[in-house]
């Protein structure tokens, strides 16, 4: 499927490369040989994405004469594309209706996914991704919708985190060491150095996914935990994460929840909708497998008096001991 697509963009690659060849004497340099054969492609784009142009408007978009844009027209269609001018108060110049849409062998949803896909890399700020975006939706002539905007800093943050993502990206990417400062769940803050393999979404909390060189061992870090970091020049040799059991040991139990309804917006926001049940008080009752630690004690108390633990019952007693240590230190 993909190999037709390909070998349909090579062919065009091909002419438009031969047309500029034998244009070489006309051109003065090299560098105005590959000028030219890159605006070549961006014209094609560009029709493909508005439908018509006027020379003149092409000229300003390109930053070239009139003339240079006949010139090019000229080469275009040389190299087989179906390219034509109409005058007339209408006029303008196009490409035939459906060109390389009706070539193509992707479905019309399988190109709509792929635009998807590129969508929300580009909404990442990928400028790469951004513009192959705007190029495969001129090929596959759909309108690339901007639905997606990603934000990955905290309110108030002001783009701190963002930067913090874009740079464990790249060091995951180009396979680079990355020294971090970072605070674990314990309340311990450590200099680390790790060997980054994945950026991972889950429970709406991005992580990084890690070989840590001080632990010896795979481990998995909150980005919003991660104080400060440092991509180093030394590099390594990319292996993949195990699963997630046969690195943590932790053991998950069921925890079951009680919560009033004036707590949904919270309880939705972090529980998915399978996980609840609703009673006809209108009480929501919460099943969940969860890790038993020192964080899921304070995750359970920041829900204050709004929650009522059903199971296990041992969990009533530390959590009530808890508060009773923070009733202490507040209390004067």
């Amino acid at each position: 499927m993909f190999a037709q697509l390909i070998f349909v963009v090579r062919k065009i690659i091909i002419n438009l490369d031969i047309v500029c060849q034998d244009m070489g004497a006309i051109l003065l340099s090299k560098e105005e040989l590959t000028m030219q054969e890159s605006r070549l492609f961006k014209i094609v784009y560009y029709l493909l994405d508005k439908g018509q142009a006027t020379a003149p408007e092409l000229a300003k978009k390109f930053e070239v004469s009139v003339r240079t844009i006949y010139r090019d027209i000229d080469a275009l269609s040389g190299a087989g594309i179906p390219i034509y001018a109409e005058v007339g108060r209408n006029g303008g110049i196009h490409l035939m209706n459906d060109f390389i849409l009706d070539k193509a062998v992707l479905s019309e949803e399988e190109k709509q996914e792929i635009l998807t896909a590129l969508q929300s890399m580009g909404a990442t700020k990928n400028i790469s991704s951004r513009q192959t975006l705007q190029k495969l939706s001129a090929i596959f002539n759909l309108s690339s919708e901007d639905w997606l905007e990603v934000d990955f800093s905290r309110w108030g943050n002001k783009g701190t985190d963002n930067e913090k993502f874009k740079l464990l990206k790249s060091a995951v990417i180009h396979q680079k060491c990355v020294k971090i400062t970072y605070a674990n769940s314990y309340g311990t803050t450590s200099k680390r150095i790790v060997q980054p393999l994945k950026m991972s979404y889950k429970s709406m909390s991005w992580y990084l996914k890690a070989y840590c060189t001080k632990k010896q061992d795979y481990r998995i870090f909150k980005l919003t935990r991660i104080i400060d970091l440092e991509v180093l020049t030394d590099g390594f040799c990319k292996s993949s994460f195990p699963e997630l059991d046969e690195t943590t040991g932790q053991v998950y139990n069921t925890i079951v929840l009680r919560f009033p309804e004036n707590m949904s917006y919270r309880v939705y926001d972090e529980f998915d909708k399978t996980q609840v049940s609703k009673m006809e008080n209108g009480d929501l009752i919460v099943s969940v497998e969860m890790p038993e630690d020192e964080w899921l004690i304070g995750y359970l108390l920041s829900f204050g008096t709004q929650i009522d633990i059903i199971e296990p019952a041992y969990l009533k007693d530390i959590v009530a001991e808890q508060a009773k240590i923070i009733y202490e230190k507040y209390k004067s």
